[in-house]
Formats: structure tokens, C-alpha cells, sequence
């Protein structure tokens, strides 16, 4: 696929790729408040799975509908996949958007959204071991393994116990961890078919065909997602809206740039994640604890990518 050079320029001018990120990360941030706040709006309860797990096809579902539709009226197009394309729409479908968000929402309900925000950083740390197993040019290095232990420590730190939460559980930590691996493991299936492959028109199928599986999953469990009012209807308008963005502009990113490179603004992430499920959902991210976890995280994943942007 012929690549435009203004098109690349831009995404790989320092100050755009700046900004891109800030607004890509700050969007994924709002996600763990606005998922917790949708979980009410539902009425959908710790237990129910599989309302969950539909709450999150019915989002995916409109935000790949959404990234198609302004890619086909930017294009003044029908804009439909080739046979190269079919692969890793698939493999994205299934890993960023299926496996990841079953793993994550469900565990948003058994952990806090301040840190969940925290853990799911881990996703930075997997996308630099990742990028070392399958890119050349994202080599493993001291600095980068230092970053990560810096990263690793935070993480634990933030599960040491205390008042805000009771240690590590499968559905809950371990479930994010999760989350955040496959969030990882995305980022470098995106970078792989993006070579040949227009990233908007790989996010938005595979947002569809990812929602598509959660919602028939969710239905065949038994569950079902009822509207009780316009606030339900909002903030699944923004839950989508926000992944349509957020996923278009990453994928963006990572196709003209180095994973490794890319993955040092994920320390936005939980930042913007602690501070608005802080203010939205009322929860302590003043302590000392998650404090210091999320100078480590932060602090790890600079270290990582500590390379100039250009």
C-alpha cells in the first residue's frame, strides 16, 4: 500500500506524536471510571458476567461501526477489506478486542479503578518484551530491563495490601494483567499488518468483528443489557466513541513508529486513569502507596524509552 509522506510526517513529527498520545491515553484513562459508572447506569451487578461481557460488544460494536463510517466518508468510498487484510483483522479482533475486554471488564469489578489504571500499565513493560522477541530495531537493553523492574516493582507495590484492597486475585489482578498483555500483544500484531494495511480500516473492522463475538458470547450465557435512561445511552456514546478515537490514533502511531519508541507515553495512561477514577468515582488515589506505584510505573516506562522521539 502506497504510504503519502505527508501522512507520515506528520505521525512522526515529536510534537504530533506528543499530542496524539496525550489524547489517545487520556481517552483509554477515562475508560476505568467511565466503565465503573456504566456498570450503574446498567444496573449490571458483580456476578453478571455475562451482561458484561455484552455491555462490551455493544461498545465495540458502535465504535467499529464509527471508525468505518468516517473512513468511508473521508474516503467518499465504500472502503471494504482485501483478502490480506482478513488475517489481521481476525487476529486483532480476537486478542485486542475479544480477549482483552472479557479480561478487563470483568475484572473492573473486583478491583478499584485507581488500580486497575496502575496494573493495566503493565501492558507498556509486555509491548517492550514483545517488541525485543519480534522486531530488530527493539532490541532488549539494560535500560530497557532496568525500566521494567522499575515497572514490576510498582505493580507489586500497589498490591502489597492495606486499606484500599485485600492483595491479588485471579479475577481481579490477574485478570488485568491479562488484559494488559493482550493489550501488548495487539499493539505489535497492529505494527506487523500495518505495513500493508491502512490502520483505520484495520481498527474498525476489527473493533466490529471483536464487539460482534463479545455481544453473541454474551447472549449465549444468558445475559442481556437493559436501558434505563439517557445516561445509559451517553456513556455507552462515549465508551464507544473514545475506543474509535483512541484505537485509530495508536494504530496510527505504530505503524510509522517503533513499538518500543511508542510505548513511553503509556505512562499517561495511568496517570489520567488514577486522577479521573479519583474525581469520578470518589476513590482514594492520594495514598502514600499508590502514590509511589505510580511514580515507579511512570518513571520505569521513561526509562525504557528514554531515546530521543526522532
Amino acid at each position: 500500500m502506497k504510504i503519502s509522506v505527508d501522512e507520515k510526517g506528520f505521525f512522526t513529527k515529536p510534537l504530533n506524536i506528543l499530542i496524539i498520545a496525550i489524547i489517545a491515553n487520556a481517552l483509554w484513562g477515562s475508560a476505568f471510571p467511565a466503565i465503573k459508572i456504566g456498570y450503574e447506569l446498567f444496573r449490571i451487578t458483580e456476578g453478571s458476567v455475562a451482561d458484561k461481557i455484552i455491555f462490551a460488544g455493544t461498545r465495540f460494536i458502535f465504535a467499529g461501526l464509527l471508525v468505518t463510517l468516517f473512513n468511508c466518508l473521508g474516503n467518499k468510498r465504500l472502503v471494504l477489506p482485501q483478502k490480506e487484510d482478513i488475517k489481521g483483522i481476525i487476529l486483532l479482533g480476537l486478542i485486542q478486542t475479544t480477549l482483552e475486554y472479557v479480561f478487563f471488564y470483568i475484572s473492573l469489578t473486583h478491583i478499584s479503578g485507581v488500580k486497575g489504571s496502575i496494573i493495566n500499565s503493565m501492558g507498556n513493560f509486555y509491548a517492550v518484551l514483545l517488541a525485543a522477541l519480534f522486531f530488530k530495531n527493539d532490541r532488549m537493553t539494560l535500560t530497557k530491563s532496568v525500566g521494567c523492574a522499575l515497572g514490576i516493582a510498582g505493580v507489586i507495590i500497589c498490591n502489597l495490601g492495606g486499606e484500599i484492597n485485600t492483595g491479588f486475585s485471579l479475577m481481579g489482578e490477574g485478570f488485568m494483567l491479562s488484559a494488559a498483555f493482550c493489550f501488548a500483544l495487539g499493539g505489535v500484531i497492529t505494527k506487523i499488518f500495518a505495513q500493508n494495511t491502512e490502520p483505520v480500516l484495520l481498527t474498525g473492522y476489527q473493533l466490529t468483528l471483536g464487539g460482534v463475538i463479545l455481544f453473541l458470547t454474551g447472549m449465549l450465557l444468558g445475559g442481556r443489557l437493559n436501558v434505563y435512561g439517557v445516561g445509559c445511552v451517553l456513556i455507552m456514546v462515549y465508551l464507544a466513541a473514545l475506543s474509535a478515537i483512541a484505537f485509530s490514533l495508536w494504530a496510527k502511531l505504530l505503524k510509522f513508529n517503533p513499538v518500543g519508541k511508542i510505548s513511553l507515553f503509556g505512562f499517561l495512561n495511568p496517570i489520567f486513569g488514577v486522577i479521573l477514577s479519583g474525581i469520578f468515582l470518589h476513590e482514594n488515589f492520594l495514598d502514600v502507596k499508590l502514590i509511589l506505584a505510580l511514580i515507579c510505573v511512570s518513571v520505569g516506562i521513561a526509562v525504557v524509552n528514554r531515546a530521543p522521539l526522532a
